[in-house]
């Protein structure tokens, strides 16, 4: 059940509310309830409620102040705002601190119980969504075991059940799949939502397929062939469904590999190994297409008759953007596959291919913000080319490291996009510090970031919670005012953003150790 906390000055209407409600009944727990936003916040993050229940205008700290606060520490609660005072003002600022609803007074008992069994279906279909993504991490957690080869069948089985799924099958495969979606941001999202919901439909429809999100836009299915769905059947029906779903109705592209069937469980792993290594083509083959292993000359993959000419260098790009360090290997020896037999013995070809690389390795790790002297002493340089033109082998065990060392570098840079981000949150609460109405959503509004990530992103970087820094930098403001004015502790209060003169009183005791007044006597 969910858990309830009520802030209201009037004790009439706090009282009708606690006690004219059959919590019970409604299917809630009535966790606790506070006078104004001062007592009620302390409580609020001791009893961590699902929702919130908070009057607007109160004494010591209002509704949008406590709302505020509370958000900052529990991006994930649902409040629901109470207000005497129809005014746009309030409803917008309840908007911008992301307030659930917002109720006009009075209340009555059975419009709040509509109100709360309307929030309590949001908060619901949110923790669903939470528990789908728990349960598609393991089961991905689970199809790695599955074709690792280190796991009895017994065991597998068992595991399987756990999660749902019923692994005893006449005949087995595994599908590797990569979907490409563009390089538009919001169209690539919406095309892989779609695709998403598509294989879930499938996944319904379809009872002998498992199908596992691996992230980065790539899927495994497993295909559970019986008598009466044999495993043939099942691939060519797979085929046509995934075309359909990806290129037809989502206009992405795909490319799949489709294992070697087998009659064991325990040999998927063998199944995996030799359906990964032609996965590992994904970035150089030509797309929408799903191959198989050992298949006829029709379907299989030919190698011999491309050359490097022909080789899209988006490829390589797409790998330094999107590839995992393991798979550096299978890529290069694919690349070089791709140059075709003889070519690749000339030394000067050789050459040709590794300043093509290495340029375009370069080119991708500057735009991550790298600089050239620095990437020239981790990629090396003309001068030391030379020595890895000696035989085939040195080459790709050079190129290998060299993309190695890319994506270690991708991976590296990534937490460093937000350092501009997080300095142009800080300059903008250092700015405007001492609006009253400053919170997470504003600020995280003036980077273009969602409040929750925001607000993981500043604690996890800073060290501090936003309303910590944020309360840190009125504090030092205030005691700077302090120390040079003879400003009353009202005023500098307001000065520093706060409404209510008391409550700046009573944090800044609680932060500092000592009163407004105790601190200027020194």
């Amino acid at each position: 059940m969910l858990k309830i906390f009520l802030v209201e000055d009037e004790m009439i209407m706090r009282e009708g509310i606690k006690k004219n409600i059959d919590w019970e009944k409604e299917n809630f727990i009535f966790a606790g309830d506070a006078a104004d936003g001062e007592l009620a916040y302390p409580l609020i993050i001791q009893k961590k409620p699902d929702i919130l229940i908070t009057d607007i205008k109160m004494p010591f700290m209002d509704g949008l102040e406590l709302s505020r606060l509370v958000k900052a520490e529990l991006p994930d609660i649902k409040i629901i705002i109470l207000s005497g005072y129809d005014e746009f003002d309030y409803a917008k600022e309840a908007i911008d601190i992301g307030i659930a609803e917002y109720m006009l007074k009075p209340v009555t008992s059975a419009k709040l119980i509509e109100t709360l069994h309307r929030v309590e279906k949001m908060i619901l279909e949110e923790q669903e969504k939470v528990s789908a993504k728990d349960s598609l991490d393991a089961k991905m957690k689970f199809f790695r075991r599955l074709v690792s080869g280190n796991m009895s069948v017994s065991l597998l089985l068992k595991e399987g059940r756990e999660l749902g799924m019923e692994l005893a099958a006449s005949e087995y495969n595994l599908l590797l799949l990569q979907l490409f979606l563009g390089d538009d941001v919001d169209e690539a999202h919406s095309r892989i939502e779609g695709i998403r919901q598509g294989f879930r439909r499938l996944a319904e429809i379809v009872p002998n397929i498992e199908i596992a999100d691996r992230g980065r836009e790539e899927f495994w299915f497993l295909l559970k062939g019986t008598e009466e769905y044999p495993l043939r059947n099942l691939e060519n029906d797979i085929k046509a469904e995934i075309g359909k779903l990806v290129k037809t109705e989502n206009h992405a592209q795909y490319f799949g590999v489709l294992g070697r069937g087998t009659e064991r469980l325990g040999d998927l792993s063998v199944c995996y190994e030799e359906a990964n290594k032609m996965f590992a083509h994904r970035f150089l083959e030509e797309r929408d297409r799903i191959y198989q292993v050992n298949a006829d000359e029709e379907a299989a993959l030919d190698l011999e008759s491309l050359n490097l000419l022909q080789t899209d260098r988006r490829a390589l790009e797409q790998f330094l953007s999107t590839g995992l360090k393991e798979d550096a290997a299978a890529f290069i020896d694919t690349y070089f596959d791709k140059v075709g037999g003889k070519n690749i013995r000339s030394i000067l070809f050789r050459q040709y291919v590794v300043m093509d690389v290495y340029i375009i390795t370069m080119n991708f790790s500057q735009k991550m913000g790298y600089k050239k002297q620095e990437l020239a002493a981790l990629y090396g340089d003309e001068q030391e080319f030379m020595k890895v033109f000696s035989s085939v082998e040195d080459t790709k065990i050079y190129l290998k490291k060299l993309l190695e060392k890319a994506v270690d570098l991708r991976e590296k840079a990534l937490p460093k996009k937000y350092d501009m981000v997080l300095k142009q949150a800080q300059d903008y609460i250092k700015a405007h510090y001492h609006e009253y109405d400053i919170s997470l959503n504003t600020v995280a509004a003036s980077v273009n970031l969602s409040p929750n990530h925001f607000s993981a992103i500043f604690s996890q970087e800073l060290g501090e919670t936003f309303i910590e820094y944020l309360t840190r930098i009125r504090m030092e403001k205030a005691k700077e005012l302090l120390r040079t004015t003879s400003k009353k502790s009202t005023e500098i209060a307001y000065e520093v953003g706060y409404k209510d003169a008391h409550y700046f009183g009573s944090l800044f005791k609680k932060t500092q150790n000592c009163t407004p007044k105790e601190y200027r006597a020194h």
